[in-house]
């Protein structure tokens, strides 16, 4: 079949390699001048089923509720004009009890753990070089009543494969020298071994060039104005550089998603989160990290790509808003420079802020969806580059009619 994929960002970029791969023609067409430019480019780079835990937990309300008047806070929530961000916000606070948390976070994982054998798969065949590094995410805390939660709470993945090994402030400082100066700061970590992190955009760019080298098209510079169906089928996506026909469609839009579908008469619960994030050179700094790792506490998280660390924070409820100014990093910032001193040229950082694709119960949304041949791929949230690959497999799997590898219990809505 033709099947043109809506949207380059890692998850459309996957998809259409996979269905590459199954003998389809395939077709991308992404806004941005490069696939990977948006929620792809800006994120931790942390290919991590170890952070497979739902935000729909029963201690989110309580957390968006101090964001009103506090500062700093992992969650923020803003008031807006929006009727969507409080229809939307209801359906999350519908998922944060913990018979739901649990069972989510059970189901993301097993797609997460999924996803990242596909991925190590890939990362063979293709030979991409992606700066990986599998030593392994490390998951520290700053005071022992929270380490013990930590423990407790990953004996729910630990429970579903996942391997964790559990480290004293000497182990952490062992694991990670960059953290000898910030020690006495950390009473210990969590270790998920089998986690890792690579650098999503260049994954998805020279992923893109393999696809167009063995005949497939990526058409960047084009926004997607709209489907034209007829009947049960869609015939051709519309956009302000023409039309593409195809056989099949698949929704990847991400953020955006709910935008289009909106016009198909199809309602999506996906709403964009803000993050923000920081690419900082190392430069001539003699301790720069070695292995990604997660504050915890302030829910920062700090990861290696080469000559650069990547530092990411803050889920803001701000609508499709994508502004920032410099004190909305000042806090990860210090975090960072607190934890690593002589880690990277701090004043050197690279500010950006983008859009995470999130549904209510933090689960992308798979099949097809109001017409025959439209087919979702899209809401992936804050570890899209960790379920990408597993998610295209399914989707090719599910246009090809196959049951996927794994259940799709919880995963597979209509």
């Amino acid at each position: 079949m033709r099947v043109i994929v809506l949207g380059g960002g890692v998850v459309g970029v996957t998809a259409a390699y996979q269905l590459q791969r199954e003998g389809h023609e395939v077709v991308v067409v992404e806004r941005n001048s490069e696939v990977a430019a948006g929620a792809s480019w800006g994120n931790a780079g942390m290919i991590a089923p170890g952070h497979s835990f739902v935000w729909s937990s029963p201690k989110a309300p309580m957390i968006l509720l101090r964001s009103l008047i506090l500062k700093d806070q992992a969650l923020r929530f803003k008031f807006s004009a929006d009727p969507r961000l409080y229809s939307w916000s209801w359906l999350f606070l519908m998922e944060c009890t913990s018979e739901k948390a649990r069972r989510n976070t059970l189901n993301k994982h097993r797609l997460a753990a999924y996803s990242q054998s596909v991925l190590r798969e890939v990362a063979v065949d293709e030979a991409i070089d992606f700066n990986r590094n599998e030593r392994g995410i490390l998951y520290f805390h700053r005071d022992q009543q929270a380490l013990d939660r930590g423990v407790a709470n990953m004996k729910l993945l630990e429970s579903d494969g996942q391997v964790i090994k559990v480290l004293d402030r000497e182990g952490v400082a062992a694991l990670e020298p960059s953290l000898a100066s910030a020690k006495s700061k950390i009473v210990g970590g969590i270790l998920c071994p089998t986690d890792e992190t690579g650098e999503c955009a260049l994954f998805a760019r020279a992923l893109a060039a393999r696809i167009v080298g063995r005949g497939g098209a990526i058409k960047t510079g084009a926004t997607i104005t709209g489907l034209d169906a007829a009947g049960d089928r869609i015939e051709r996506a519309l956009t302000d550089k023409g039309a593409f026909k195809g056989d099949a469609f698949v929704l990847a839009l991400g953020a955006h998603s709910p935008i289009l579908a909106r016009n198909l008469g199809i309602g999506l619960p996906i709403y964009p989160i803000k993050g923000y994030s920081l690419t900082i050179p190392i430069g001539n700094r003699p301790s720069p990290p070695t292995i990604a790792s997660v504050d915890e506490h302030n829910l920062v998280a700090i990861s290696r790509f080469g000559d650069r660390i990547r530092v990411t924070a803050t889920a803001e409820f701000a609508g499709y808003d994508t502004s920032h100014k410099p004190s909305d990093f000042t806090f990860m910032k210090a975090v960072t420079e607190g934890l690593y001193p002589a880690g990277a040229d701090y004043d050197r950082a690279d500010m950006w802020a983008g859009l995470r694709p999130m549904t209510p119960n933090n689960l992308p949304l798979f099949g097809r969806r109001g017409f025959r041949n439209l087919f979702l791929n899209t809401g992936h949230g804050h570890i899209g580059w960790t379920m990408s690959h597993g998610s295209a497999r399914i989707t090719a799997d599910l246009i090809a009619g196959r049951t996927p590898a794994i259940s799709m219990d919880g995963l597979l809505t209509e």
